[in-house]
């Protein structure tokens, strides 16, 4: 087998057809695996990127630990859905956790839902980040190797329902809702952790709320105060109002 390591495209140029195919056939199959294993990108020690430059992200994780709700009200394109609320999902679903985690931690499988405004929205955003766009799927925040199956929801073309994904302690199961199927459809079954990506009714999050008590459950809000100050908002700020 060809060593790839230190390969320059110079000297790709002067190696034998049949070397260069495998060779390129090597370096597209790792390159597929890394993109099945996005998960493990995020929050490194060092580099540009590294954990210490996202306080407020660090600081939402580790609320997790004596909270059970959680609301990160923040602008757009800040990470707050793919770098917070898929990637601690993600981790529940696993049951694995970096070693620098200081949030809550879940020693079992997990049943779990995680929602947003329509179906559309769910699948262009909550489930693009998950599993990777339609045709890609294991690309997205789940592992690939990980994924056990899905299922198809009905009436949202290219759209998935139900996620199972093998974890350390089994296989958890994570449930896409969406606000328009109403607060009937968030009835019913107990759930260990729930993320509302973008703000929700507060009959849904009412709803949600009770399905997390007898678990202990984990609920987690990412969203931009669109609507401004509604009851929503006001209700995790101290008081229900505006500081000052």
């Amino acid at each position: 087998m060809p060593q790839t390591q230190n390969l320059t495209l110079d000297s790709l140029k002067h190696l034998p057809r049949e070397t260069k195919a495998e060779v390129l056939e090597i370096l597209e199959e790792q390159q597929r695996r890394h993109k099945r294993k996005k998960l493990y990108t995020y929050y490194p020690d060092t580099g540009p990127l590294r954990r210490e430059l996202y306080v407020k992200h660090l600081e939402f994780f580790e609320a997790g630990l004596e909270h059970r709700e959680r609301l990160l009200l923040a602008a757009n394109r800040v990470g707050k859905s793919e770098g917070v609320g898929g990637y601690e999902m993600v981790l529940h679903l696993l049951g694995e956790y970096p070693d620098w985690w200081t949030g809550y931690r879940f020693r079992k499988s997990v049943k779990a839902w995680a929602a947003g405004d329509t179906g559309k929205t769910v699948r262009e955003i909550i489930q693009a980040k998950l599993l990777g766009d339609p045709g890609a799927v294991g690309t997205g925040l789940i592992p690939g190797d990980r994924i056990q199956r899905t299922t198809n929801k009905a009436g949202v073309a290219d759209a998935i329902e139900t996620i199972y994904v093998r974890g350390k302690y089994g296989i958890s199961e994570l449930v896409l809702k969406s606000y328009d199927q109403r607060r009937e459809a968030f009835q019913g079954t107990e759930r260990d952790v729930i993320w509302l990506d973008e703000e929700c009714p507060l009959d849904i999050y009412a709803e949600c709320l009770l399905r997390t008590m007898t678990t202990n459950g984990r609920i987690m809000c990412t969203f931009t105060p669109l609507m401004g100050l509604t009851d929503m908002v006001l209700q995790f700020l101290p008081g229900g109002k505006v500081p000052g």
